[in-house]
């Protein structure tokens, strides 16, 4: 018999089951609620009958994660995550700290299929994609190991959001949901590569997130060797959907820009990228480029960085440089998964 993965559904759906059951449906938000705060066993619902309990473990199961490794900078407190989910497959969770509270980026997919030349994630390929109730357990395994509350999610860790779309959008209206983590959608992110088809369809939701787009060339044929979807959806195509989904969420979009060395930091990328984005209400995240030993991609000095960023606010851009965090235990997503040995 295929369980049900309860911690995936939204309340209806579980006032459904509960009611299949012939408990009353008020039962589901007691459940929910046990859910949300990151049990995981159903012997943890103390409120909840034996009998129902026993049901409960016949027919669902709680999706968790066990926590494999966990490194943390002696810089800046930055927590990064080596998770085993219930299959044995393994992912990785950043936590770090700001002066407005904890942030947290969480993976979306066991590996990726997008294979983008600079990110350690995809060199593996895809394993599988993760359900919302897994993104859910990043949260709150964290928030019980550290004994905080993470007031902010950023879906930028391991795999394409919007590669994953239907858990993806499960995961956004569960964590925001007032009687679980209650994680307003203003203080989430999420990134995606440039998937034109999701985009379209997650501006239908007008959720007020806070949508990333992963530009980091303003030309086609930069853009390309870099990333494999360019070559499905090129630059002017992504635009155009960006466009769209502005217009139907009057949402300011950020633009996520990998600063190369000697490939995509140049005047010229600069000025062509201040024109292409002419019209769209944006900022634009410079980042430099984290050094990834199976490419020979390394960031360019931090004069040069600088210099990008003043030809771009010279054109009337917002553009600031990110900050870099946990950067003694290599805090961008995938290395320690490959190092740990799961490349797929």
């Amino acid at each position: 018999m295929v369980k049900t993965d309860i911690k995936s559904l939204n309340l209806s759906e579980l006032e459904n089951l509960i009611a299949e059951m012939g408990e009353p449906r008020f039962r589901a938000s007691q459940i929910f609620k046990w859910l949300q705060s990151g049990v995981e066993s159903f012997d943890e619902m103390t409120d909840i009958s034996l009998k129902l309990r026993e049901r409960l473990k016949e027919n669902c199961y709680i999706a968790s994660l066990k926590i494999l490794r966990r490194l943390v900078s002696k810089i800046d407190g930055t927590v990064k995550y080596l998770y085993e989910l219930n299959d044995g497959e393994t992912i990785e969770s950043v936590l770090m700290k700001y002066e407005h509270g904890y942030s947290l980026c969480i993976s979306t997919q066991v590996g990726c299929r997008m294979g983008c030349s600079f990110c350690a994630t995809g060199l593996g390929g895809l394993i599988r994609d993760l359900t919302a109730s897994e993104m859910l357990a990043q949260i709150t395994t964290a928030q019980k190991d550290q004994n905080i509350r993470v007031s902010n999610v950023v879906m930028m860790g391991m795999g394409e959001p919007l590669d994953n779309f239907e858990s993806s959008v499960k995961f956004l209206e569960l964590v925001s949901h007032p009687k679980g983590l209650n994680i307003g959608l203003r203080h989430i992110s999420l990134s995606t590569s440039g998937v034109v088809s999701g985009i379209e369809k997650l501006g239908d939701y007008n959720f007020p997130i806070t949508l990333s787009v992963s530009l980091h060339a303003p030309f086609d044929s930069i853009r390309s060797d870099m990333m494999r979807v360019n070559k499905k959806w090129n630059i002017d195509a992504l635009l155009t959907a960006c466009r769209e989904y502005q217009k139907k969420t009057t949402r300011r979009i950020s633009f996520e820009y990998a600063l190369i060395d000697g490939v995509n930091d140049t005047k010229e990328c600069a000025d062509e990228l201040a024109r292409k984005l002419k019209g769209i209400m944006c900022h634009i995240n410079l980042i430099p480029v984290n050094p990834v030993k199976e490419n020979s991609n390394k960031s360019p000095t931090k004069t040069k960085i600088i210099k990008f960023k003043e030809w771009l606010t010279e054109k009337g851009l917002n553009a600031t440089v990110r900050r870099t965090l946990g950067a003694d235990i290599n805090a961008s997503c995938g290395q320690l998964r490959r190092k740990e040995g799961g490349e797929g």
